[in-house]
């Protein structure tokens, strides 16, 4: 076993490794999608289902040790996109109900905002929290708090200012999802993150942005300076896996100035819509995912999970919140340690990490 400290000589020993974890080849990226992404299809690692360096520090005795004795953790994640269905999940939706002759699902689908903004069928926070809570779990919400969106304005972020306070009161996280335009914008961010505070009434530690969007190793250092705890946005929108070839929370090197950031970054593992891109059934979606949470429970590390507040009351959608609960299910079995973001940070805090 060896001190976290030494994290990075075991990592610069293999160059190979060294540029992986560092996101070498995203400094100068030769493309990026139309949303100003790197991609997996762009890079030169294609192995993203191992997580190499994870692995390479396992077996040169790197240990973890989480609470009650748990053997490896799961980060359970949600991005709040949206709050009202836009027209064209409400069309969806309903034509759905109709053809199951799922005539109570119709009608709250369809006439939700005759009784208040609050019966809309994405205000589903606290029947995420409840199933959560039966698995012994808790997780993070990441929540828009910009009025600037590529696509829609989507929703008012002091609209939810009593919802705000029933999730942190029973014990789950709120964090910022950041607009699309501030993943390279530092006032942006801030002046984001000091709107969500105001009507949260405290600090936020937590980060995803929105799209995904994000440049290494430009974000980390713009959070970091933002006052961030930490970041949940390294993952793939085109593919699930380990972006970096790590499976376990760590601080960001900055090759510019070969100096490591200070914020924890919490790499995502595993996206609701990017999994079910990938196949072309559930029984294949549950088989990657059963993989990648045997892989992780292998390394002793962290499974982060991104599942949209939307898609779980989504009937056009039916098998993504099936999929969700399976999986606390299965890790619930495996003796996983199943938490937010934020309790992610504070034990690799109390750890010394």
């Amino acid at each position: 076993m060896f001190h976290p400290n030494d994290t990075l000589q075991h990592i610069r020993q293999n160059k190979g490794l060294w540029d992986l974890y560092t996101r070498k080849e995203e400094y100068s990226p030769r493309q990026l999608d139309r949303y100003g992404r790197f991609l997996y299809a762009y890079s030169t690692n294609q192995d993203v289902l191992e997580p190499r360096v994870s692995k390479h520090l396992v077996d040169n005795g790197y240990e973890i040790e989480y609470p009650d004795g748990k053997q490896f953790a799961v980060c359970l994640t949600h991005d709040v996109d949206e709050i009202y269905p836009p027209r064209k999940h409400t069309l969806l939706s309903t034509l759905t109900c109709f053809k199951r002759l799922d005539f109570g699902g119709f009608k709250q689908q369809t006439f939700w905002k005759l009784h208040g903004k609050e019966k809309s069928p994405y205000w589903n926070f606290q029947g995420i929290m409840d199933l959560e809570e039966k698995y012994g779990a808790r997780s993070s919400f990441y929540f828009l708090a910009t009025d600037s969106d590529i696509r829609r304005f989507r929703y008012n972020i002091e609209d939810l200012e009593g919802e705000l306070g029933r999730i942190v009161d029973r014990g789950w996280e709120v964090g910022l999802h950041g607009g699309y335009y501030a993943y390279n914008d530092l006032e942006e961010i801030l002046r984001e993150k000091e709107r969500l505070e105001q009507v949260l009434g405290r600090r936020v530690t937590g980060y995803r942005n929105h799209y995904l969007r994000f440049c290494v190793p430009d974000s980390w250092e713009i959070l970091e300076k933002a006052g961030f705890g930490y970041d949940t946005t390294l993952g793939y929108p085109d593919m699930v896996g380990f972006r970096n070839g790590m499976c376990h929370p760590f601080r960001p090197y900055n090759l510019r100035t070969d100096t490591e950031v200070s914020i924890l970054e919490v790499p995502m593992i595993i996206m609701d819509g990017t999994l079910f891109d990938l196949v072309r059934s559930y029984d294949e979606a549950w088989e990657m995912t059963k993989r990648l949470i045997d892989t992780v429970a292998d390394c002793q590390g962290v499974l982060t999970l991104n599942w949209h507040t939307n898609n779980f009351n989504c009937p056009f959608r039916g098998s993504w919140p099936r999929l969700y609960e399976n999986t606390l299910e299965q890790c619930y079995r495996k003796g996983a340690w199943m938490a937010s973001g934020n309790e992610v940070l504070r034990w690799w805090h109390y750890n010394g990490r």
